[in-house]
């Protein structure tokens, strides 16, 4: 079933003759991604209208061919691996002497023979010809390297040339060189090898295309047109050969970068753009597992690739999507299984629940195109397949192990679970094609096997001592990936998130393709910080690895190849669930526009459909969000206002007051009130552009603010109260002093502690609490009058009657009016209480009179009050722990650590740590405390940094002020060390490092920043 290509012959027609020429490549073998027909053939047609007459040429026996002497089979070499059809390029220029001029019309062509006339179109051989379903190939002019202007000018012998690419892009290289006949030039990427030394591939099977160019004597090009990719092209030039010019000329599936997303987040945006190129650079005839090592169209990978298309490319990429199923059911065996990669004969596997998968992936085509035939076609396909499945006598799944059973790279994998998951999600499906597609007779059987799937899951799969779903008889470690797919599925219910969250916040078993449904189940269940901090701990590597574009296969970058489109999750997950554009009915004609902004306080985002772009932006700024949308025409928008637990938000459509005291009000031709929940407020917009504007709203940085109070020994009167801790007043003033207790005689109450308690409202990730000091008066003797000494604070989950304490502190210093922040480990709870033990010393004007007395207690939002670019976290890690006041490494608190680096020198990607103060304030001194539980490779403290600046930046401000730098640090040898600032200020304080100290004893190659803490004074 060949392909037929069309092209307008119009611009490279003349005036008078004309002279067709064609220069084609018969592979002659098979491929992961080409089944060979074993015999080379050309078929031509071509309608020339002149006026009124139109004049057709075909390709017949009057036309002339030869086999192009330039080029052979030259197996000599390195060969390019069974899995792509295509050979290395071979090409003696001086073989080719005799074409010169082939395409031009008073070529000789004397010596030439008649081709074979195989028979008409649509007779065998050829049998039914298909229109090409995808764009032609998009290639640009010849274009520089990056490196072109320090690229020399003569042949360097053996040592290869390397001109850099400015990305891992689909290229075919090109030279203009003066040189003597016989000498030959060697070209191939840096990406020629991929795959080397890993295991599964068996060794000289990992090669692609290569290309081998002979020189005629004198100044001559050549461009080799069969594709490679990479980040740079390598030439290897004899010395004596002068080299004239070394260009390149791109070329790749005809689309475009429609897609964007930004934010204030530069790590996500990183990641987010590497996945973008990722994605193009394994497009092309077909979307690919990878450019170099197979080109193949696996279906585990499409599914992803499906999804990071639609908001990454014009809708001329959805052609691609819709070539890849209809390939897909027609490759279908005659025994019903599914397999991939397809068209191939040499891999016929069927990875069961990777078909699942594709089965699943038709909807999400179907509902982000609204190409009912590109899915109703596969109907027929999907019934067989999935009939093949069987249900056990639990009212689950068989399990099917195929003819390779393999459900994700990695360990610890409970397929009992993922099998339902899968089986759920392609039945989901086939109810919703069969009547589709008309055979509505087949929804009432699909829907009962789903049915049963849905009954008996939690029954069977939930282990309620554990909190986790883990099947019977599986006892390895809890299967992240497993988990989070029951959420993607719907079958695990709003009652089992809180658990789930937690298991996805501590387990790591997933590799870079499952990775894609953790990220999307945690925005499902809400947990966006969460989200965020684990793509900032999984993705930290190939964020920070600078000579990388693309995307990793594995989470190790020699484990495979370094540009795996399945690899994209983060920009799926952040374009649909932090931007929270997302289709509700086929086509985009009904769509949501409902941010999960976790962190982020500004997301930018553009979104391709069939209707055209959608824009949208969300800004957070205070206690004021901004949201705007340009929805295009033919679409209705739901827009989900974030209010971020504000208590009395109002909002603003278009000027117009829509939304105050709780409920709907006013009313803007287009809008109209949908309803809110604890977390939005609703409304459906017809096309246009909509400004939402929302005072009121949560602070990012407080999530206390306005909150109620609780306590068990409070002054209530016109400057003092409860309810005055939460009131987003963080000095003291007259009207709104802060909190106080009634007084004491002692400093000393661990007889009658003194507590006092924020309801949060909701539980919610917590790992911070900051406390202000009153400010109106001093301290008899000086400094901050009333602040705690000795105190724990505690939390409490929604609906428990059990507190945990999450920080002890014992001997806080007088922190003279300065706000301090207290960090612990990450914990969910609606309930946050201090609880003081001793008080500290009384206030000038009641000098013997000892009170709990605090201007302000805030509780910033997970996550924000300490960041860094490159961190690892687990059990022992994190970048609160700096803040923990543990000054020591610890088992479960060894402090933070960033990801590991090859060298000690990171300075072209620096390391950092920042910490949110809570205010601006002075800063008078930082200390660091080094990591202690093991020593360095050859003595001393390990990871403890050498070159680094410490700065500051105000509130509000986005530059940074360099008040320390610190060169050429000795080892501390387990001290910690303090730095002294001169007149520095600010609420941000970042450390970064450009030279890391030595490696700890057991791991003496890896390089890293580790602290086990950071304190402020």
């Amino acid at each position: 079933m060949p392909f037929t290509h069309k092209l307008d012959l119009a611009p490279y027609l003349r005036s008078g003759g004309n002279t067709v020429a064609l220069l084609v490549w018969h592979f002659g073998k098979q491929g992961f991604s080409h089944h060979s027909s074993g015999k080379g053939g050309l078929l031509f047609q071509a309608d020339l209208q002149t006026g009124s007459t139109t004049t057709r040429l075909v390709s017949d026996t009057g036309w002339k061919h030869t086999v192009h002497p330039g080029y052979s089979n030259n197996t000599s070499g390195t060969q390019v691996n069974f899995r792509l059809p295509e050979s290395n390029i071979h090409y003696d220029a001086r073989a080719a002497a005799v074409m010169a001029g082939w395409r031009s019309p008073g070529f000789d062509d004397s010596g030439w023979t008649a081709p074979t006339d195989y028979g008409a179109a649509g007779a065998a051989p050829w049998n039914a010809l298909v229109e090409r379903p995808i764009p032609l190939f998009r290639y640009s002019g010849l274009k520089s390297y990056t490196n072109a202007a320090s690229l020399p000018s003569s042949g360097q012998g053996a040592t290869a040339i390397s001109a850099t690419l400015p990305s891992n892009i689909q290229v075919t290289p090109f030279l203009k060189v003066d040189a003597p006949a016989g000498a030959v030039i060697g070209v191939q990427t840096d990406h020629y090898d991929d795959g080397a030394g890993l295991v599964g591939i068996e060794p000289g099977t990992q090669y692609n295309v290569r290309a081998t160019y002979v020189c005629s004597g004198g100044v001559q090009d050549f461009e080799p047109l069969a594709w490679m990719s990479g980040t740079a092209v390598r030439y290897t030039i004899p010395a004596g050969v002068d080299i004239l010019e070394l260009k390149y000329r791109e070329s790749g599936y005809d689309t475009d970068f429609a897609g964007s997303f930004s934010s204030s987040d530069a790590f996500l945006d990183t990641l987010w753009t590497k996945a973008a190129r990722t994605m193009y650079v394994n497009m092309r005839d077909n979307y690919m597992d990878c450019p170099t090592r197979e080109r193949a169209q696996w279906w585990g990978d499409v599914v992803n690739q499906l999804k990071e298309g639609f908001y990454t490319f014009d809708t001329r990429s959805h052609a691609l999507g819709k070539k890849a199923i209809a390939q897909l059911a027609a490759w279908q065996k005659d025994g019903g299984a599914l397999y991939s990669p397809v068209p191939t004969t040499i891999w016929t596997a069927e990875l069961p629940v990777q078909m699942l998968a594709s089965v699943w992936s038709f909807w999400t085509y179907y509902l982000y195109t609204g190409d009912a035939s590109a899915v109703t076609v596969a109907y027929p396909a999907v019934k067989r397949y999935l009939n093949l499945w069987s249900l056990d006598a639990d009212g689950l799944v068989n399990h099917r192990a195929g003819d390779w059973d393999w459900e994700d790279w990695g360990a610890n994998i409970d397929a009992r679970v993922l099998d339902n998951c899968w089986y759920y999600l392609a039945l989901d499906t086939a109810v919703k094609l069969a009547d589709l597609s008309g055979n509505t007779a087949d929804v009432a059987g699909w829907q009962s096997r789903r049915d049963s799937i849905k009954a008996n899951f939690d029954r069977v799969l939930w282990d309620a001592s554990r909190s986790e779903y883990r099947s019977p008889g599986y006892t390895r470690d809890t299967d992240d990936r497993a988990n989070a797919l029951a959420v993607v599925a719907g079958l695990a219910t709003a009652t089992r998130h809180r658990a789930v969250t937690e298991v996805l916040r501590t387990h790591l078993n997933a590799s870079p393709y499952m990775e894609f449904y953790v990220l999307e189940a945690l925005y499902l269940m809400g947990a966006a910080t969460v989200a965020e901090e684990r793509m900032r701990n999984r993705f930290a590597a190939q964020v920070a690895d600078p000579a990388c574009h693309t995307l990793w296969e594995l989470w190790t970058k020699a484990d495979g190849t370094d540009n795996h489109a399945w690899n994209g999750g983060p920009l799926y997950a952040l374009s649909a669930y932090a931007a929270g554009v997302r289709p509700t009915e086929p086509g985009w004609t009904a769509y949501e526009a409902v941010p999960r902004t976790g962190t982020l306080t500004r997301i930018d985002t553009v979104t391709p459909t069939p209707k055209g772009d959608i824009r949208f932006r969300i800004l957070r700024d205070g206690t004021q969000v901004t949201l705007t949308l340009t929805s295009p025409s033919g679409t209705t928008a739901r827009v989900g206002v974030p209010t971020y637990g504000g208590a009395r938000p109002v909002i603003k459509a278009n000027g117009t007051t829509v939304f105050t005291d709780g409920s709907g009000t006013g009313g803007v031709s287009g809008l109209s009130q949908a309803g809110k929940d604890a977390a939005y407020v609703y409304f459906t917009v017809q096309p246009g552009t909509w400004t939402f504007t929302a005072t009121g709203t949560g602070r990012l940085d407080d999530l206390a603010l306005g909150r109620p109070v609780t306590g068990n020994n409070s002054l209530e009167n016109a400057d003092w109260g409860r309810n005055r801790l939460t009131d987003g007043t963080l000095r003291s003033v007259a009207g709104a002093k802060g909190c106080t207790s009634n007084e004491f005689t002692s400093a000393d109450i661990g007889a009658n502690p003194v507590w006092v308690e924020i309801d949060l409202g909701a539980d919610t990730d917590l790992d911070a609490v900051r406390l202000f000091p009153r400010t109106d008066t001093p301290a008899a003797g000086g400094g901050t009058a009333g602040f705690p000494v000795d105190f724990t604070i505690r939390t409490r989950r929604d609906g428990s009657a059990t507190y945990t304490t999450v920080r002890t502190v014992t001997g806080q210093p007088n922190p003279d009016g300065r706000v301090q922040t207290y960090g612990f480990r990450t914990t969910t709870a609606r309930h946050v209480r201090l609880e003081v033990t001793r008080l500290g010393a009384p206030a000038a004007d009641e000098a013997t009179k000892y009170r709990l007395q605090l201007a302000e207690l805030t509780v910033p939002t997970a996550a924000t009050t300490v960041t860094a670019n490159y961190t690892l976290e687990n059990g022992d890690w994190g970048k609160t722990r700096v803040l923990d006041g543990t000054t020591t490494s610890v088992t479960g608190a060894k402090g933070f650590t960033s990801i590991d680096f090859p060298s000690a020198d990171v300075r072209d990607t620096p390391v950092w740590i920042e910490v949110d103060l809570g205010a601006d304030r002075a800063i008078g001194t930082v200390t660091l405390h080094p990591r202690t539980d093991t020593t360095a490779a050859g003595g001393g403290t390990a990871g403890f940094p050498v070159d680094f600046t410490l700065q500051t930046r105000a509130d509000g401000a986005s530059s940074y002020t360099t008040v320390r730098t610190v060169t050429g640090q000795s080892n501390p040898d387990g001290a910690a060390q303090t730095y002294t600032l001169t007149a520095a200020s600010g609420r941000y304080l970042r450390l970064r490092a450009t030279r890391l100290g030595r490696p700890a004893s057991d791991e003496s190659t890896r390089y890293r920043l580790q602290l086990a803490d950071i304190g402020v004074k």
